[in-house]
């Protein structure tokens, strides 16, 4: 049985071509989700809560293998400073548990949106469906239209 959930809801009725894929339940880091899929690290996106000095934070969507680089996101967003939140306090700013961080989950919710540009290069990518366990495969341009992102370079090599 599929699983079922606020944002493949969200989805269907937007009527979005997407694939649903669970996965174990454990915390999985992205390079981990792509092995057990079986797809190329760089095709599974992991979402990172980056917190802004008086906005909202943003959700940085970048390759697994990479990390968000503060300084790029930064200049990209016209801010000073930007740091990363600990995982506790990114998931009380969510409402979501770490390793279930989605774009697609938090829409309409005040979040801004920056997919990493390396995303264009696929025509689909993975990412978190909004809990630990589920990550869904949709387009690049379905998921920059859905949560109105902007696409920057603000990633870099680990």
């Amino acid at each position: 049985m599929a699983v079922t959930n606020n944002v493949t809801r969200f989805l269907d009725a937007r009527k979005v071509s997407y694939a649903a894929h669970e996965l174990p339940a454990e915390k999985l880091g992205a390079v981990e989700v792509a092995n057990f899929m079986g797809v190329s690290p760089d095709q599974v996106f992991k979402t990172i809560v980056v917190v802004r000095e008086k906005k909202k934070p943003v959700l940085a969507v970048v390759p697994g293998p990479r990390v968000v680089d503060l300084k790029l996101l930064a200049a990209f967003l016209n801010e000073k400073k930007v740091h990363l939140p600990t995982e506790r306090e990114a998931e009380q700013l969510t409402g979501l548990q770490a390793g279930g961080i989605s774009p697609l989950a938090l829409i309409n919710k005040g979040f801004q949106v920056v997919v990493d540009s390396a995303a264009q290069g696929f025509e689909k990518i993975y990412i978190s469906g909004g809990q630990r366990g589920l990550d869904i495969q949709l387009g690049v341009v379905d998921l920059i239209k859905l949560t109105n992102a902007k696409v920057g370079e603000i990633s870099r090599e680990e």
